[in-house]
């Protein structure tokens, strides 16, 4: 028996990889096949499911590619409707993978049709349940996002997960292991944490959300409270999981292309595309584009893509560093972002040797942030944050609020963006700077170090 993790950092995502006596499955795939595909070659198995949890809002799942590649059957829990073609399994129902046996439990809060597939091995020993986005280590799914207005409410759900939580998984062993679809970082749940397996009984000590003596109405009200709105792109990748998607195949022929200069100012003019700059913010603020939008690869990536650019057909143009193009596409495509046309080749020298105009942003260490002169301070951190400590004079416009209330902002003023880090205050001023804000400096530094140069309210 063979359970591999495939975690991916960005999306705080984890997949998984089944295997025995030469049958594998796969769990929650990302949308590139091959990381599955190789895996199953390497070891000599052939895929022959791919489960499902639910349908997801945070990625667009892989499970087509991957079913066209390799014609195994894609499998969802009890009242999962699509547009092609998959099988709808019954609550209790099992399916054999060499010696080992999955067994479908139809555990409803997170999504209706949210389900949980418990591992059996040879001897019918319960070893480990892949519970999607209902348990988490140290927490448990957001039960908004399947609301349906005047007739499904959140408390709804979440009524529906305390039930499926207390029927279905907590009267499984103590032993087993918990294998969730994500880790700390990701927007549906809360308090998730940044360990990514655990053992149910660990979990039932120490998760909140599973305490033995918590009523129905104290689990409603728990899990309920403090939720965020969750980001914009949700919803659309909900319908591409549940309608289908171009191939992955044609989304990087379509997208990995290079385009000299002059092809590319001449795509981004006929296209309207917007200039995706990926590069590391310490290049991107010494020479871009004009116009174009930092969000670096190195940090929280697809996320935020798709909490800043609203409309997935967006037709995108990139600038990234060498040799990661096709990885950039990649990345855009695990959130559905499918219209990319290609990128400059060459980057910025390429550019400025054609002659093509580049823009700047001057950024300051907080070593050199004086408290005296930046009488306007954005903090672009979360509200959370900045009511743990934000320098007196700061005003607090998180950065997934930043484009809805721009026009709060005089561009005539002159602004010192922070975050925490850097890489939200060089998003931010990006963002401002292709709104014709150009009195704008950027401090890039740990927050500690900014807090450091003057006392903080909180």
């Amino acid at each position: 028996m063979v359970i591999e993790q495939i975690y991916t950092g960005c999306l705080a995502q984890g997949a998984y990889y089944i295997s025995s006596k030469g049958e594998a499955a796969v769990i929650d795939p990302l949308r590139s096949p091959k990381p599955y595909l190789d895996k199953a070659r390497a070891a000599g198995d052939t895929i022959k499911y791919i489960f499902e949890t639910h349908f997801h809002a945070d990625f667009v799942s892989g499970h087509l590619d991957l079913a066209r590649e390799t014609g195994a059957r894609i499998v969802y829990g009890p009242g999962a409707k699509t547009d092609y073609e998959k099988y709808e399994a019954k609550d209790g129902e099992e399916f054999r993978l060499g010696d080992l046996t999955i067994r479908v439990l139809h555990t409803p809060g997170h999504t209706l049709e949210s389900t949980t597939y418990l591992l059996l091995d040879a001897n019918g020993t319960p070893k480990a349940i892949f519970t999607g986005d209902t348990l988490f280590i140290g927490d448990v799914g957001r039960p908004d996002l399947a609301q349906k207005k005047g007739a499904l409410t959140k408390e709804d759900l979440a009524g529906l997960l305390y039930d499926s939580l207390r029927r279905k998984i907590m009267l499984l062993p103590d032993d087993i292991i918990v294998y969730p679809a994500h880790g700390a970082g990701s927007a549906c749940g809360k308090k998730m944490s940044r360990e990514t397996t655990d053992t149910l009984g660990n979990q039932k000590a120490t998760n909140y959300a599973l305490r033995a003596d918590m009523t129905r109405e104290e689990f409603v009200q728990e899990v309920t409270a403090g939720l965020l709105p969750p980001p914009a792109y949700f919803s659309e990748n909900v319908r591409m999981n549940k309608a289908g998607y171009d191939s992955f195949k044609d989304v990087m022929d379509r997208g990995a292309v290079a385009l000299a200069p002059e092809q590319f100012e001449e795509v981004a003019n006929r296209e309207m595309a917007l200039v995706l700059d990926v590069r590391p913010k310490e290049e991107f603020v010494k020479a871009f584009i004009p116009n174009s939008i930092f969000i670096g690869i190195d940090g929280g990536f697809a996320p935020w893509v798709g909490e800043l650019i609203p409309d997935l057909q967006q037709p995108i143009l990139l600038v990234t560093e060498p040799g990661k193009e096709a990885e950039t596409v990649e990345r855009l495509s695990r959130v559905g972002y499918d219209n990319a046309l290609g990128y400059l080749d060459g980057g910025i020298a390429a550019w400025r040797a054609y002659g093509g105009e580049v823009d700047a942003i001057p950024t300051i260490s907080a070593a050199e942030f004086d408290p005296e002169r930046a009488r306007n301070v954005l903090d672009v951190r979360k509200a959370s944050e900045y009511e743990g400590g934000h320098l007196s004079q700061a005003r607090n416009l998180p950065l997934s609020e930043l484009s809805a209330k721009t026009n709060q902002l005089d561009p005539k003023q002159e602004y010192h963006v922070h975050c925490g880090s850097g890489y939200r205050s060089t998003i931010a001023t990006s963002i401002l700077k292709s709104r014709g804000f150009d009195r704008l400096i950027n401090v890039q530094d740990k927050v500690a170090d900014i807090l450091a140069t003057e006392s903080v309210d909180a």
